[in-house]
């Protein structure tokens, strides 16, 4: 009780700190997209350099998180409630003590020494601090260990398996998508396309994505030999800077300006019709040519290497057409390979921005920890058969899943979310959930504002 006196007595004692001057850009301060809330500052300060084999769930990006900023949050959006302030004791780093290794800089791209945990006792027991006192780190590590506990429960077929099979059975069919095209009639035509435009979607989404962050197998040699199968032989990319662009800046710096703001799928000089609805065809064509331009950035060994992969993968998708499929033209097989390849383009777009942009955003030195980042600037879409079968369930109904443990298998963030999002809604951290026709009606009602005449990313840090 003495001790409890004189704990209580110095809180009263102790002013809080203002995290610092709220400022709004006056392009953004009148939209009717932003929802301010009121979040104090993210106190501590940030760990620095990535850390290889990084336990799951561990980690925060690089920042120094000195304040958290205040988010925006867009009409038609879900949500529990702000994020509940976190004090974390000086020179204490609670972290998260788990045993499951992911892929080197997998969505974590800081490191810290773990620190072991200290219980200071005087000559009373003392009583542990309110839920308020407790460090940030305290949450992702009490999650992470929520998680753990499934994982370790969980069988190879679970983590692994039911998500390799499902790419393996697409490409059982592969076969019947090329016979199908040999039809004069209309309708096994169709299912022809439709069956090649799955395949492809599976392999170039679902198998690239969960390449890139080594969930296809427990193995990281192996996930290296998947990864180059998928990202370069089919989906005619770089698998080395798929991995930077996407696993080490996109997961790492999760709407943080001008890293991972998903600014590159932003092309203002299209009108929002063409964009959302035209545009995404030319996604085949754009691909490649992007790839090829960032070769320039990598070892010539590499770029050498991703030529090869990317012309034996585009070459035998047409010699497939010619003398599987019957196509008697070069351009007949050339169109062919268009439309079965931007089959799905139009949904692939439509979520990369649904998720992300329009949330809020936060500059390097102001962003918050790991747990109140994702949760605030990821957004889950309900599920969809087609969509989760060729796209995964984690770039779907288990994106905020998949940013808070991004090594995890489609089949395991299904498995985790009801844990996951129970455990948010409990401590009041955002939970982002909406339909994809209301985010669909959002952008093409704000496309200027979010698309177009959205001021430079320079010009937005510290708004929030």
């Amino acid at each position: 009780m003495e001790n409890q006196d004189l704990y209580q007595e110095r809180q009263k004692g102790k002013q809080p700190s203002e995290a610092g001057t709220d400022r709004t850009d006056p392009l953004q301060k009148d939209s009717p997209l932003n929802h301010r809330v009121e979040q104090p500052a993210a106190p501590g300060e940030g760990r620095n350099g990535p850390e290889k084999g990084e336990k799951l769930g561990q980690g925060d990006t690089p920042s120094q998180d000195t304040a958290a900023p205040t988010p925006q949050l867009q009409t038609g959006l879900s949500r529990a409630g702000p994020p509940v302030q976190e004090v974390t004791p000086k020179g204490q780093d609670p972290g998260c003590s788990l045993n499951h290794p992911v892929l080197e800089g997998d969505g974590n791209t800081s490191r810290g020494e773990e620190m072991p945990r200290v219980i200071q006792r005087g000559a009373k027991e003392e009583r542990e601090p309110p839920e308020e006192g407790r460090s940030e780190e305290s949450l992702m590590g009490e999650l992470s260990e929520l998680v753990q506990q499934v994982v370790k429960r969980s069988s190879w077929w679970e983590r692994h398996g039911i998500d390799d099979c499902i790419i393996a059975l697409h490409f059982f069919v592969l076969p019947a998508g090329f016979l199908c095209l040999r039809s004069d009639n209309v309708l096994p035509f169709l299912l022809g396309i439709f069956l090649l435009g799955m395949v492809h979607h599976t392999a170039t989404v679902k198998g690239s994505h969960l390449a890139s962050h080594n969930a296809l197998t427990e193995s990281k040699t192996w996930g290296k030999v998947w990864a180059i199968f998928f990202i370069e032989i089919c989906s005619a990319f770089t698998a080395e800077q798929a991995y930077y662009n996407h696993v080490k800046m996109h997961h790492g710096y999760t709407n943080v300006i001008s890293l991972g703001d998903s600014s590159t799928w932003k092309i203002p000089f299209l009108n929002r019709y063409i964009y959302m609805f035209i545009a995404p065809i030319a996604v085949p064509i754009l691909t490649p040519l992007v790839a090829l331009g960032l070769l320039k950035d990598v070892e010539l060994k590499t770029a050498l290497r991703t030529l090869c992969c990317m012309c034996l993968g585009l070459y035998s998708h047409y010699w497939l057409l010619v003398n599987v499929s019957g196509f008697q033209s070069v351009w007949s097989a050339l169109i062919c390979m268009l439309i079965t390849r931007s089959f799905l383009a139009h949904p692939y777009i439509h979520v990369n921005i649904f998720q992300h942009i329009g949330l809020p955003m936060f500059s390097v030195d102001k962003k918050p920890k790991r747990i109140h980042l994702m949760s605030l600037a990821v957004l889950n879409l309900p599920r969809n058969a087609l969509l989760d079968w060729s796209f995964g369930h984690s770039i779907i109904s288990c994106h905020v899943e998949h940013h808070l443990f991004p090594n995890l298998s489609d089949n395991m963030c299904l498995k985790i979310k009801p844990i996951v999002s129970q455990y948010l809604k409990k401590k009041k951290l955002p939970y982002n959930e909406d339909s994809y026709m209301s985010r669909l009606r959002l952008f093409l009602q704000n496309y200027e504002e979010l698309m177009v005449n959205a001021p430079p990313i320079t010009e937005l840090v510290g708004i929030q």
